[in-house]
């Protein structure tokens, strides 16, 4: 497969540099940083939460695990894992799985673990389960300036 063709558009519209690095396929973000000799706390790790009305992107690292609790006190209201089928219909052009962590181009709201705000280069998943993209900290956060931050991961 290789990257998405929403999130290839969506990076080229913005003219944000990129770098596709492949890997071997790998089933978890914690093995695609092993496998792409990657810091785990580097990649941009994709969790798709329904709530009342709609979907969130929760964007933490790799080697983190979503703090629901936290999100659900900011929105006050209840926060659940979705479904294979919703994120097959959310990110069609996806891999299930390999979400790329960019709520914009798949119009869906988003929270981002403030852990990210000091990383020099951010790896996001591509879309498939042997492409990751490289863009740089600054990029990362100016794309996702929309996103609300807080300590959601642990």
């Amino acid at each position: 497969m290789g990257i998405a063709l929403t999130l290839q558009e969506y990076l080229d519209d913005r003219h944000v540099p990129y770098v596709i690095q492949r890997h071997k396929r790998t089933h978890c973000a914690v093995d695609t940083a092993r496998a792409s000799h990657v810091p785990g706390e580097r990649i941009a790790k994709a969790v798709v939460l329904t709530r009342e009305g709609g979907y969130i992107l929760a964007v933490v690292p790799a080697t983190a695990r979503v703090r629901l609790d936290v999100i659900e006190n900011m929105l006050r209201c209840p926060v659940t894992l979705a479904n294979e089928d919703e994120i097959t219909e959310l990110f069609p052009d996806c891999d299930l799985g390999a979400v790329p962590p960019l709520a914009e181009p798949y119009a869906v709201d988003a929270f981002l673990d403030e852990s990210f705000d000091d990383q020099p280069n951010v790896y996001l998943e591509g879309g498939d389960h042997r492409s990751l993209v490289r863009i740089s900290g600054e990029a990362f956060r100016d794309l996702m300036k929309d996103a609300t931050r807080a300590r959601i991961a642990f």
